[in-house]
């Protein structure tokens, strides 16, 4: 493999910083997600990672039709797209309600649906779906351990979906059970953890059949779990990312074949010391919800990072005098999913140069909804 593979043929022309997409590592990694899943038809990728209708296109390309996502912004982005199947797996409130009867209405060749854990917001959509006209698929969100969003399994469960199911303007379409708690690295563990997690929510499925109500789909997991629920035929999985892959994930779950298909350009700005470099990758440019190191420089995966604001990053590195100022520097993301939404736009990187600019329309919480 080639140790060099992030560095640009036409990187003088690229400023920092810059977010840069390695295309050939993105197909890649949708072919292992497809290779994991036994075929492309079980995927429902959430786009929350990308935030990028080109490479909602690419995994269309690769059979993918069914994807995830968080706000009705992403949503509109992956059905102007051609996605067919679009799951909003975020609880609709307020206006964001009535957006999603607009996608409805504005792209009637894809099909919308989304999630809900309580009667009132139950009661809400099927009161807007039915003044709409419009019937609007609900999965029933499930609290498998994560106690973010979602209901326990039981009987406040099956009370719900059965609500759903008779509710004027609403189609039951199933479960959707998100154990994003999960983060064992021993993929053993993990398998006892995940297996152990989602026991409440098969018992509650099997207890919804028996009742003789439908449930067309469970939608399964994240990354993390992404291998283990593919082992079972019932679910459609939902990775995220898994498309770009970063160093957190990477250096926590060793059993994962994906790559990091996205890089982070940043150059020597300043030598505040003699083994000193600021660089201009600040906290606007790589997420900064963990503690650092937030980002892994590929040519100094040593340096420790002494300050982080705003536009500049300080590291500290026996090497520094290596580098001279307006050096180029790339680095793998921490967490890869916010730091896109830092960025306007990204770089398509292929054959070793960057050949266009995509925008990250999605970062945006409205396009035209």
């Amino acid at each position: 493999m080639n140790s060099d593979w992030f560095k640009l043929q036409n990187e003088a022309e690229i400023s920092s910083p810059g977010l840069l997409i390695f295309i050939e590592r993105v197909a890649r990694n949708i072919r292992l997600m497809i290779e994991i899943a036994g075929g492309p038809e079980r995927l429902r990728p959430h786009v929350k990672t990308h935030k990028l209708g080109p490479l909602v296109k690419l995994q269309l390309q690769h059979g993918i039709t069914k994807f995830k996502c968080a706000t009705i912004a992403e949503a509109e982005m992956t059905a102007v797209a051609g996605a067919l199947d679009v799951l909003l797996a975020f609880p609709p409130v307020g206006p964001a309600i009535d957006r999603l009867i607009e996608l409805q209405q504005q792209f009637p060749a894809t099909h919308f649906s989304t999630i809900a854990d309580n009667e009132a917001s139950v009661r809400a959509l099927g009161a807007a779906a039915t003044r709409a006209g419009f019937v609007i698929e609900v999965l029933l969100d499930l609290d498998c351990g994560m106690h973010r969003t979602g209901v326990a399994p039981g009987d406040e469960a099956a009370r719900i979906y059965r609500l759903i199911a008779e509710t004027a303007g609403l189609r039951a379409g199933g479960l959707h059970a998100y154990d994003g708690h999960i983060h064992e690295p021993d993929l053993t563990a993990r398998t006892a953890q995940c297996d152990a997690a989602f026991a409440g929510v098969l018992e509650l499925r099997n207890r919804l059949l028996r009742a003789g109500l439908p449930v067309p789909r469970l939608v399964a997991g994240g990354a993390p779990t992404f291998p283990i629920h593919a082992r079972h035929p019932d679910r459609e999985l939902s990775p995220g990312t898994t498309v770009l892959w970063d160093f957190g994930y990477a250096d926590k779950f060793a059993d994962l074949p994906f790559e990091p298909a996205a890089v982070l350009l940043t150059r020597v700005v300043s030598k505040p010391g003699a083994n000193r470099l600021c660089l201009d990758l600040g906290y606007k440019a790589v997420a900064s919800e963990s503690s650092p190191p937030r980002v892994r420089l590929l040519e100094l995966p040593d340096a420790a990072a002494v300050v982080h604001s705003e536009e500049h990053l300080v590291i500290e590195t026996p090497r520094a005098g290596e580098f001279e100022i307006g050096a180029a520097l790339h680095g793998i993301p921490l967490h890869i999913c916010p730091t896109v939404a830092l960025h306007h736009e990204a770089w398509v990187v292929e054959d070793g140069a960057a050949r266009e600019r995509w925008p990250i329309d999605a970062r945006a919480r409205r396009l035209s909804i």
